[in-house]
């Protein structure tokens, strides 16, 4: 498969993610006052037969991004059945959408972005909580990565960060992690939202849109940031750990009505622990090159978006906690920022979401993280 399709196989919507959501829609409007703006087209989408997060099946919601990895991992290796549980995992474009899905219990836990409509519906007393890291930017992995134009690096149109000002930027939906990345990035050059044309898309569609010029430069999320460097019009020229060290992009979160089924969950955090750990087995110095690599990689390239092992050796992989920390300070420094956008309106506070309990029992339980020598 060409490396033009690796960029564009993510779809609009999965269909598997939209025929859970059609399954959904009874109980995902007993959620519209928080979902309606958020979720289009899950609201269009005609009645089915409504689920419970009763059900045997515990369902995830994942993106098939390089951030699921512990999901993933977990998965293939076993770790789930270990604890006993039967897991279903649903793909969906993005992890806005799942809000809606957790909010009602219909989706049991969500790979998620501390983002502004995540942060309203805590607000108004949705039960959702952010459980583990997901997908953090320590030293060396910060794995969305700001890609330019190479014809602008080649004639010296782009220098440094802050020749940003003059080229027509990409960037996700407003509100999520990644706004608050591309706001640290124009605060280092001297520069605001205000003084930037911006285009909102996907992270494959970034890639693409830099590739056929329709763009200059974006942050964009690996594996989709090395697709559009392979495509041969694009370069990358940072790192997102070189603009906002240790930012958490990305959390396990947990429905309130799953959290509530406390054995359970905690039994779903060993499982996952022990995928994340694997994981962080196969990185080293900033790249998938760690004892355990050729193992992890073969589970990515099975079970995410991009299914050419090559891709995941070239990546700057995320970073992710072995003990499922995450930085709350980073989270709240985030959401004051969206808050001085107008993005989020409510009184909360970034600590109303946490809930390290789970990850902290299963590290309990698991012990010190040791690394896999070889």
């Amino acid at each position: 498969m060409g490396l033009s399709h690796l960029a564009t196989d993510a779809p609009a919507f999965s269909r598997t993610g939209a025929r859970f959501a059609r399954e959904c829609f009874r109980d995902f409007w007993s959620a519209v006052t928080v979902a309606a703006l958020t979720f289009p087209m899950i609201a269009a989408m005609g009645p089915a037969s409504a689920q419970t997060s009763t059900q045997a099946a515990i369902k995830v919601g994942v993106i098939g991004a390089i951030s699921d990895a512990g999901f993933y991992i977990a998965d293939k290796k076993g770790y789930f059945k270990d604890e006993g549980l039967s897991v279903e995992i649903v793909d969906f474009r993005d992890s806005a959408q799942m809000v809606a899905l957790l909010g009602t219990g219909q989706l049991d836990v969500g790979a998620g972005a501390p983002s502004a409509s995540l942060y309203n519906s805590v607000a108004r007393g949705i039960d959702i909580r952010a459980v583990a890291d997901k997908g953090s930017m320590p030293k060396d992995y910060g794995y969305t990565v700001l890609v330019v134009r190479k014809e602008l690096v080649d004639d010296g149109r782009y220098k440094s960060i802050k020749d940003l000002r003059d080229l027509k930027l990409g960037s996700q939906t407003p509100g999520g992690a990644a706004t608050a990345l591309l706001d640290r990035g124009l605060k280092k050059a001297g520069l605001t939202f205000k003084d930037m044309e911006i285009a909102y898309m996907g992270h494959p569609q970034l890639a693409l849109a830099i590739d056929s010029a329709a763009i200059d430069a974006a942050f964009i999320t690996e594996p989709n940031a090395t697709n559009a460097v392979r495509l041969g019009r694009s370069v990358k020229v940072m790192r997102g750990d070189e603009v906002y060290p240790d930012q958490q992009l990305a959390v396990v979160l947990y429905a309130g009505r799953f959290a509530k089924q406390t054995a359970t969950a905690r039994k779903f955090m060993v499982a996952y622990l022990r995928g994340v750990r694997l994981y962080n087995d196969a990185l080293s110095h900033g790249r998938m090159a760690g004892p355990r690599a050729n193992e992890v990689i073969s589970i990515l390239a099975a079970s995410a978006d991009v299914h050419v092992p090559e891709v995941y050796r070239e990546i700057v992989p995320a970073g992710c906690n072995p003990d499922g920390k995450m930085n709350v300070a980073s989270m709240q420094a985030d959401l004051d920022m969206l808050r001085d956008q107008g993005l989020v309106t409510e009184d909360v506070k970034a600590s109303q979401l946490v809930d390290a309990s789970f990850a902290e029992a299963a590290v309990a339980h698991l012990g010190s993280y040791k690394r896999a020598m070889h």
